[in-house]
């Protein structure tokens, strides 16, 4: 999956990554929008920061995020 600075996301399931912290499950169903992509080249072991509705910023790991229509914030 390709995450751009600017996209539409939603952690939509937990992560299978050791950064996963107990606490972030209260994300999941959170929408937001990445604030800073990887610098890897889309490395799906990287993680990238993403500024979520009500939760603020943080850097999740790339398996518990999908990318939002932009137009409608509905898994494209």
């Amino acid at each position: 999956m390709v995450f751009k600075r600017g996209s539409r996301v939603e952690v939509f399931q937990a992560s299978s990554d050791e950064a996963w912290e107990p606490y972030m499950n209260d994300f999941i169903g959170v929408h937001g929008v990445v604030t800073d992509p990887d610098t890897s080249i889309n490395d799906p072991d990287d993680l990238i920061e993403v500024s979520l509705q009500g939760k603020g910023t943080h850097r999740l790991p790339q398996d518990c995020l999908r990318l939002l229509d932009d137009k409608k914030g509905e898994p494209s």
